[in-house]
């Protein structure tokens, strides 16, 4: 079921889906939630702000299985695509769904490649819990070919991504974008040469992206002691 409010305390925020919500600062009633316009209070007299949940919300809340992609991550992709409403997507190694969940909130069609069938069921799960109707997973290993035409993006979350280079060849129309997701950096290298001996693909740019969240007190500012550091690598290549 879908989140649909999002309760803020002093130092924790809570998640509602229905009836009453039981947290260490009390229980609030589910009306209350549901109806409140302006700060509630808990049967312990504790305030709370009440907001309407979205999208990040509830894709924050998604069952995990595989490692998933983070979002600092997934936004890199977005960003540098240029991905829209009318665009066509593939997501291969889909895993736990996150990326397929983000890309399918902006594109018009994702299509979800994978072929692990405990991981599928777990995606389908996140798809169906988001209502999002325009993904259509494959039980299918993208390393045996890609049937799917003039798409705009593929996004490979695999070991061997390298193996997709002839079929995204001809997946892709002219300008759209293969990228991949690799954790190390032998993968990267390997990737990036097997591309330079294609010449109907172009590399763009191979980046690490680092989130240094920052403290704020006053005029007091400082960085957080913990980062969130590597994740992945994300190469960038656009079919020529």
């Amino acid at each position: 079921m879908k989140i649909k409010k999002v309760l803020f305390g002093k130092e924790k925020k809570y998640y509602w889906i229905e009836g009453d919500l039981h947290t260490q600062h009390g229980v609030i009633k589910g009306d209350d939630i549901s109806t409140a316009e302006e700060p509630i209070k808990s049967h312990m007299n504790k305030e709370f702000l009440v907001s309407e949940a979205n999208f990040k919300d509830n894709t924050d809340k998604l069952k995990r299985g595989p490692q998933a992609m983070h979002s600092k991550d997934i936004g890199q992709i977005m960003a540098n695509t240029g991905i829209n409403k009318n665009s066509k997507v593939i997501d291969a190694g889909v895993g736990s769904g996150m990326n397929t969940c983000h890309l399918a909130n902006i594109v018009k069609t994702v299509y979800g490649y994978e072929r692990r069938p405990e991981f599928l069921k777990i995606a389908e799960k996140n798809i169906k819990s988001l209502d999002l109707k325009n993904v259509k997973l494959k039980d299918a290993d993208i390393y045996e070919g890609i049937s799917e035409k003039d798409v705009d993006l593929i996004s490979l979350d695999l070991a061997e991504p390298w193996q997709v280079i002839p079929h995204a060849e001809k997946a892709l129309k002219s300008g759209g974008y293969l990228v991949s997701y690799s954790p190390s950096t032998p993968q990267v290298s390997d990737f990036v040469e097997a591309i330079k001996t294609n010449k109907n693909f172009k590399l763009v740019k191979v980046i690490e992206t680092i989130e240094r969240p920052w403290k704020v007190n006053g005029r007091t500012i400082h960085p957080e002691f913990q980062i969130l550091g590597h994740t992945g690598f994300l190469t960038f290549v656009r079919k020529i």
